[in-house]
């Protein structure tokens, strides 16, 4: 990530309530208009660690939404979250899959670990402050989160 466009960690935690509820939102339009993980998903989730495997829904889109909120909007920008190459988005149990990448095994289980990394955190606000933290501080993809679910593609998808 270009350091000019980070947000000080100030800024991020006066924005986190704001991302938590449009994630939140947008999850429940994924867990009601997606579909299920197929049985081959199922099992790749249930390697992952994911918990609650039953939950998760995938929707296809042909590009991944951005909040439409404009404090929200601009740091999405300004931070180079959700771009125009974002093929794939997790928010926790509702995963967004951008339309030429839909049947990808390698993005559906890299995003699973974020799914399942919500879970481990304890919410979305705690997975979000976790995340967005690593990608302001170390960079994007040189946070532990983002590494691991690099880690799961390589080791579950050579299987």
């Amino acid at each position: 990530m270009d350091q000019n466009n980070i947000i000080s960690k100030e800024q991020l935690l006066e924005l986190l309530p704001l991302a938590t509820k449009w994630v939140a939102t947008q999850e429940k339009f994924i867990l009601e208009n997606g579909v299920s993980l197929d049985p081959d998903q199922q099992i790749d989730a249930y390697k992952i660690g994911v918990k609650d495997i039953t939950k998760v829904r995938l929707y296809e889109v042909a590009n991944i939404p951005k909040p439409s909120i404009s404090q929200l909007k601009t740091a999405v920008d300004y931070a180079g979250f959700l771009s125009s190459d974002t093929i794939g988005v997790s928010f926790r149990y509702g995963i967004y899959i951008k339309s030429a990448f839909w049947n990808q095994r390698r993005l559906i289980v890299h995003e699973l670990t974020h799914t399942m990394q919500y879970e481990r955190a304890g919410g979305i606000q705690f997975f979000l402050e976790l995340y967005l933290n690593e990608c302001l501080t170390l960079g994007y993809p040189n946070g532990p989160l983002e590494q691991e679910a690099r880690k799961n593609e390589k080791e579950i998808c050579t299987q």
